[in-house]
């Protein structure tokens, strides 16, 4: 039986219950595409591209923590090992959501900046992860 810290076991938890929000999101998708909520073409695109990365970084996100257990790293570096995806699990979807938002909304708003903020989380996690499953 894999055994969790507290740290990653809470984690993994309240993670597990964001998936009602992500499923909220899917609703609302699914309003936009039927017609039932009017968007333009760029918005009915950043919504979905929002939806997708909540839920793929998300369960990605899940594996880090459970994949962090298994390694000898501490402080800051188990840290970002464990929650940098799900950090990006929560700028990128903002990103993409928030910079659509605005009737008639053809471009994207300032909000976009936090798509490289994901992408850099995501990086900064992956990589400490992986070199700290590597070093175990």
């Amino acid at each position: 039986m894999l055994e969790l810290t507290d740290a990653a076991r809470i984690t993994a938890g309240a993670v597990l219950l964001t998936v009602v929000a992500i499923e909220s999101g899917g609703a609302f998708l699914v309003r936009v595409v039927t017609g039932r909520v009017g968007a333009t073409d760029f918005q009915t695109s950043f919504f979905r591209a929002g939806h997708a990365h909540a839920g793929v970084l998300v369960i990605l996100g899940l594996l880090c923590v459970l994949l962090t257990e298994a390694t000898h790293l501490g402080g800051f570096a188990r840290w970002l090992a464990a929650t940098g995806v799900l950090v990006a699990a929560i700028l990128m979807p903002a990103g993409f959501f928030f910079s659509a938002m605005g009737e008639g909304r053809t471009r994207p708003n300032r909000a976009v900046v936090l798509l490289p903020l994901g992408a850099v989380a995501i990086a900064a996690g992956v990589v400490t992860l992986g070199v700290g499953l590597l070093t175990a």
